[in-house]
């Protein structure tokens, strides 16, 4: 079953405006399919061997057959210098809609595109699937379900085994574009990293601590972070600190883009593991972290997105900012509310003197109410609402 993606139409508002049109996001979120239910192109992938070797060896000849009818190139960071010759084609044509590239590494794609593609290019990011669209396979799933499936398209699409699917997804694609970034000498250390930041999903990233733990120094997790994220496995969230006077922890959070892959790394391997799980709290606040950035990153806007914690530990979950306005949104993954699940909120909207605040708890309950001072929601409303 293939549904209407919520990007596809930024994607066809972008491709009015810009000649080129680039998707990135981690392997196997849909950018394929999205493209193709998109535009009516000729399609090529840089996967293939020879089309690779056709690309990068005689880029010109590989052009000249699409240079008037432009096309998809699927894993465009894989030939990045056809971005120079890409220009040629889109300067020359003058026409806006003409390629549509996608690529599953933020590195190897972004820096040739920002050199020869700047002004041309419209850059959108694909996440898995939110909830309003898995809700296309199961109207109903439960919390559990869902933070033991993730969000990834085809264990929804094909009905597959999430530990198995997510297995086989670090060992063909992570291990695979990893190595082609790092040098990993131990593909079993950088196995147990991955498992530890796993373990640190939705706390503050300490780099000398994950060092420590992993055996490795310090600048090599700093190199490991800053490849998972560009290869859209894990985000990190920032901290607040605008006009806040008091003493900031200014630390990011450290998030995976999707909540299935990190239970697959909790040795999560089934539905019943999930219940009882001491982190079971932290994925379900990465649920509703990335349901806001998806939300953004499906309009072609910034996430915008934040949080707060001082060092009196006084914290709030998610701040989002448009214009002058700030949300505080507080995560709880109970079923039942409590008043006090409002008195980080309450505290924190009275430190911010210059923007107009709302404020908002987010909690797997099925109570909802709304006042002019605070919002109480389930999740999923919050992940419906967030598209209206």
């Amino acid at each position: 079953m293939i549904i209407s993606r919520q990007i596809e139409a930024e994607i066809k508002n972008a491709l009015r405006n810009f000649p080129v049109v680039i998707i990135t996001g981690a392997r196997q979120t849909g950018k394929t399919t999205v493209a193709k239910q998109v535009v009516q192109k000729p399609y090529y992938n840089l996967e293939s061997p020879d089309t690779r070797e056709l690309a990068i060896n005689d880029p010109r000849t590989f052009l000249n057959k699409i240079k008037d009818t432009g096309a998809i190139i699927d894993e465009f960071q894989r030939a990045p210098d056809l971005a120079s010759y890409i220009q040629e084609i889109v300067d020359k044509k003058g026409e806006n809609g003409m390629f549509l590239l996608t690529g599953s590494n933020n590195f190897l794609l972004m820096e040739k595109v920002s050199q020869s593609l700047a002004g041309r290019a419209a850059i959108l990011k694909l996440m898995p699937f939110s909830y309003p669209e898995i809700q296309h396979f199961y109207p109903q799933i439960n919390t559990d379900e869902l933070i033991y499936k993730g969000f990834y398209p085809a264990i929804h699409s094909k009905n597959l085994n999430p530990t198995k699917t997510y297995s086989y997804y670090y060992q063909t694609y992570i291990e695979r574009d990893v190595r082609q970034l790092i040098n990993v000498k131990d593909i079993n250390l950088f196995q147990r990293f991955m498992k530890l930041c796993a373990g640190r999903t939705g706390q503050l990233l300490n780099y000398d601590q994950l060092a420590g733990e992993t055996g490795v120094s310090n600048k090599v997790v700093k190199n490991w972070i800053s490849v998972l994220e560009a290869s859209y496995i894990l985000h990190l969230l920032p901290p607040y600190f605008e006009n806040i006077k008091k003493r900031i922890i200014k630390s990011p959070k450290l998030y995976f883009y999707d909540v299935g892959f990190a239970a697959y790394l909790l040795n999560i391997e089934n539905v019943s593991h999930v219940e009882t799980h001491p982190l079971r709290g932290q994925l379900f606040e990465n649920i509703v972290i990335n349901e806001y950035l998806k939300y953004r990153y499906n309009i072609g806007m910034e996430a915008n997105a934040f949080f707060y914690r001082d060092n009196h530990k006084n914290e709030v979950d998610l701040l989002v900012q448009t214009g002058n306005k700030l949300g505080l949104i507080e995560i709880k993954s109970a079923a039942t509310y409590h008043t006090n699940f409002r008195k980080n909120v309450d505290w924190l909207e009275k430190q911010i003197i210059d923007k107009e605040v709302n404020k908002t708890i987010v909690y797997d309950g099925e109570q909802e109410w709304e006042s002019d001072e605070l919002a109480i929601i389930n999740f999923r409303s919050f992940a419906r609402k967030i598209y209206r």
